[in-house]
């Protein structure tokens, strides 16, 4: 290539190319990777997490799944309905939101 304009834009060109190349190859070997779990706890529970905040306590394990039961909870699996991830637990009388935060945590990152 000749040291011109020209020959520098071309060279540039390449270079988009090779760089767009590379990351659509790099999509794509990422694509079948698990999403990873947000660091901050609020994060993975959602909308759930400003829900229990405001929920009265003391409060039990069943009338938290039915207040709540329909709300997601980030795992490390991918996503999993509230319901799903509290019936693990025993019946139990959580005092709090930090108490009820605390458990759930627990309970998805087994």
């Amino acid at each position: 290539m000749a040291d011109d304009k020209q020959g520098r834009n071309d060279q540039a060109d390449n270079e988009e190319d090779r760089q767009q190349q590379r990351m659509q190859a790099e999509a794509r070997t990422r694509a079948d990777e698990k999403e990873p779990v947000p660091d901050e706890p609020d994060d993975q529970l959602g909308d759930l997490g400003d829900a229990i905040d405001s929920h009265d306590y003391p409060a039990k394990t069943g009338e938290l799944v039915e207040a709540y039961g329909d709300y997601d909870v980030e795992t490390q699996d991918g996503v999993a309905p509230f319901d799903a991830v509290l019936d693990e637990a025993d019946d139990r009388t959580y005092d709090s939101s930090d108490d009820l935060r605390a458990r759930i945590l627990g309970l998805i990152h087994r």
